[in-house]
C-alpha cells in the first residue's frame, strides 16, 4: 500500500481519539480481531495465511455467515478467501471489497518491539501489517459482524475478497479472476490497500485521496553475449561495456508524457494548495497536459515523477565468471512503472529500440497493464459522504499511484476499482514494509468508522432481517 500521497488542503479537526477505557462493543472486538491478526506471521514461506483464514471464517460463522458463503481457496502454500453478505438483489451486481492477508517479512531483531504482537503506546498501534493492510483486513470483517448483529439487509450483495500473497506474486488474485470468476464477479471493487487521508505534521487533515489509477509493475532482463576470453588480451567488444552502453541508453531515455482524467483532476487540486514552482506546474500542467515545461517541472519532482510517464530503472546487475576472463555475458533487471493503458509489450519494444539489436530483452516474470477505472459519481459521493463522518469538510481529490495492489487483476478484466482506505495519517508515520511500522489509534478506530457508513451507503438500506 502506498500512503499518505497528498499535500495541503486546511480543515477541520474532530474529536480525541478512544481509550481501551472508552471503547464501545464494536471498537472492542475489531481490536480484539487486530491483535489477533497481526499475531499471524503471514510473511512468505511461513505457512500461516491459511491459519489466519480460518480463524476469519470462524468469526463470520459465528456471527451467522453460512458455510456456502465462506470460500477459502487454496493455492500453494496459501489462499485466498471470498465471503459474501447477501443482500436482497434489488440494487444490482455485488460490491467488492478487498484486502490481502499477507506482509512483507520482519525480522525481530531489527525492530524496537515484536513486530507480531500488536502494541499500543503513545498512541499508535505498532506490528507487521499495521498499516499494511490488516487494518484493512479487520475493518471490513469487523463491520460484516457489525451490520449482521443489527441486521442489516444491503441491496446487493457485499463480498470481501481477501488475497494471499499480494506482496509476492498475486498468484491468489489472478486465480480468482481467471478460475474463480463466479465468487468475484462484482459491478466495482473498494480497496483498502490504496488511497486514503493524509494529516499535517500538526495533526490537522489535509486531504483524503481516491485511488482510481495505479501503474502496472514489469521487470525486463538485459543481456549482452560474448565468446569471452583471456583477461590478458582484451578486445574492444566486451558484455560488461556494451551492457553499460544499454544501460546509459535507458537512462537518458523518457517515456512521453502521459495523462488522463485522475491525475489532471490530482494536479488542479493539489496545485491550488501547492506554493512555487511546483504548484505553478501542476496548475500548468492540468489546464494543459501538452506544456512541456510544466511536465518537465514535474518530472524532476520526486515525489511527481511517476505521475506524468512511464518509468524505467536500473535495480540489479551482473557479469562475468572469473577475475581473469572476459565476460561472456552480462545482465541488468530494469523495473518499469507503465502508465495506465500503456501495453507491457510496447515497454518492450521501446526499451529494445533504445538498446538496439545486440542487447537481449525479456520480460521477467509477469506483468500486467491495466486501464484507470472511471470517476464514477455515485462512487465518490459516498467516499465523501464516509470521510467527512470521521472528516468533516476534507477536499477529496482522484489520485494515481505509481505503485500496484491486487486492484490492477480488476480493472485489467473491466471491473473499476477504488482505492479508499479510511486511514488519515501524517507522512512522517508511513512505515509500511519498514522497521516498526505503526497506524495511529484513532485513525484505525476512525477508519472502522468510516467503512460502516461507506457500506451503508453504497448498499442501502432495504430492511432487516
Amino acid at each position: 500500500m502506498l500512503k499518505p500521497l497528498l499535500a495541503s488542503l486546511l480543515t477541520l479537526s474532530v474529536a480525541a481519539p478512544a481509550t481501551a477505557a472508552t471503547l464501545d462493543a464494536n471498537q472492542a472486538q475489531a481490536r480484539d480481531i487486530f491483535s489477533r491478526l497481526i499475531a499471524f506471521k503471514t510473511e512468505i514461506g511461513q505457512g500461516q495465511v491459511p491459519v489466519m483464514a480460518k480463524y476469519l471464517a470462524d468469526q463470520f460463522r459465528a456471527a451467522g455467515f453460512p458455510d456456502s458463503d465462506i470460500h477459502i481457496v487454496p493455492h500453494g502454500e496459501t489462499v485466498a478467501m471470498v465471503v459474501r453478505y447477501r443482500g436482497d438483489g434489488s440494487g444490482g451486481k455485488p460490491i467488492g471489497l478487498m484486502a490481502h492477508m499477507d506482509v512483507v517479512t520482519a525480522k525481530p531483531e531489527d525492530w524496537q518491539r515484536d513486530p507480531f504482537k500488536l502494541i499500543e503506546e503513545n498512541g499508535y498501534f505498532y506490528g507487521r501489517g499495521t498499516e499494511d493492510i490488516k487494518s484493512g483486513v479487520t475493518v471490513l470483517a469487523a463491520n460484516f459482524i457489525r451490520l449482521k448483529k443489527e441486521h442489516f439487509v444491503p441491496t446487493r450483495d457485499l463480498v470481501i475478497i481477501y488475497t494471499g500473497d499480494e506482496e509476492t506474486s498475486q498468484d491468489t488474485m489472478e486465480d480468482l479472476v481467471k478460475n474463480h470468476r463466479d465468487l468475484v464477479d462484482v459491478e466495482y471493487a473498494l480497496n483498502t490497500d490504496a488511497g486514503g487521508g493524509e494529516l499535517s505534521e500538526s495533526g490537522k487533515p489535509l486531504v483524503f485521496g481516491v485511488q482510481t489509477a495505479e501503474k502496472a509493475y514489469a521487470s525486463f532482463e538485459l543481456t549482452t553475449h560474448n565468446p569471452g576470453g583471456h583477461s590478458s588480451l582484451p578486445r574492444k567488444d566486451n558484455a560488461i561495456y556494451e551492457l553499460a552502453d544499454a544501460l546509459k541508453k535507458v537512462q537518458a531515455y523518457q517515456f512521453p508524457v502521459m495523462w488522463n482524467d485522475t491525475t489532471i483532476a490530482s494536479f488542479k487540486a493539489l496545485g491550488a494548495t501547492t506554493q512555487g514552482k511546483l504548484g505553478e506546474a501542476m496548475r500548468a500542467f492540468a489546464k494543459d497536459p501538452h506544456d512541456e515545461a510544466a511536465a518537465a517541472v514535474l518530472a524532476d519532482e520526486p515525489s511527481e515523477v511517476g505521475k506524468t510517464r512511464t518509468t524505467c530503472v536500473a535495480t540489479l546487475l551482473r557479469g562475468g565468471h572469473a577475475d581473469n576472463a572476459l565476460p561472456q555475458s552480462a545482465t541488468a533487471t530494469i523495473n518499469c512503472r507503465v502508465f495506465p493503458g500503456v501495453a507491457i509489450d510496447t515497454v518492450q519494444k521501446t526499451l529494445q529500440e533504445q538498446v538496439g539489436p545486440k542487447v537481449e530483452i525479456k520480460l521477467v516474470g509477469k506483468a500486467i497493464a491495466s486501464d484507470a477505472s472511471p470517476l464514477r459519481p455515485d462512487v465518490m459521493a459516498a467516499v465523501t459522504k464516509a470521510v467527512h463522518s470521521i472528516r468533516p469538510g476534507v477536499a477529496i481529490t482522484p489520485i494515481q499511484e505509481s505503485g500496484a495492489t491486487d486492484g490492477l487483476y480488476f480493472r485489467a478484466v473491466g471491473i473499476p476499482t477504488y482505492g479508499v482506505n479510511g486511514m488519515f495519517m501524517k507522512t512522517s508515520d508511513a512505515f509500511a514494509h519498514g522497521l516498526n511500522e505503526r497506524v495511529p489509534v484513532k485513525g484505525f478506530y476512525d477508519d472502522l468508522a468510516y467503512w460502516h457508513v461507506l457500506l451503508t451507503t453504497v448498499a442501502g438500506k432495504s430492511g432487516t432481517k
